[in-house]
């Protein structure tokens, strides 16, 4: 398109807008089975799998410091050393929380405060009677 005024000349090339351009029809991926749910991994199993990376970050020598992974992540040390303090936990405690089914919303009825407090006990049978008295510790119990 080409605008005259006064001798002064302005060429403008117009393009279409993107509700006039002519698209492919998207491919629309077939719907999930009605039997299948989906869900997330609860966040507890998402925070214990980040701890025990972190924990083979520094037996590794990658890391020398809390305050190193808590600048990484953009975090505070202190929820660094939360994170941390579930590496605590007995090995089939911690398998169990990582096995943990996906489940709508991510959610446990337990909270990782609940979970940090059993791990702070010194002796693993004992963390392992605390952990017999959480609802959800044996997966028949879950949704």
């Amino acid at each position: 398109m080409t605008i005259q005024n006064n001798g002064f000349e302005v060429k403008v090339r117009l393009q279409p807008t993107v509700r006039q351009i002519n698209r492919a029809p998207k491919q629309i991926p077939p719907a999930a089975e009605p039997g299948v749910k989906r869900g997330r991994l609860p966040r507890i199993t998402q925070v214990l799998a980040l701890a025990l990376q972190f924990q083979e970050m520094v037996d590794r020598g990658e890391i020398r410091r809390h305050s190193d992974l808590a600048r990484l992540g953009c975090v505070s040390r202190e929820r660094i050393s939360q994170m941390m303090v579930l590496t605590w936990l007995a090995p089939d405690i911690q398998e169990a929380i990582l096995r943990l089914p996906q489940m709508p919303g991510g959610r446990l009825p337990v909270s990782e405060g609940a979970l940090r407090g059993i791990a702070r006990l010194p002796l693993w049978e004992d963390q392992r009677e605390k952990w017999e008295s959480v609802p959800f510790h044996g997966q028949d119990e879950l949704p």
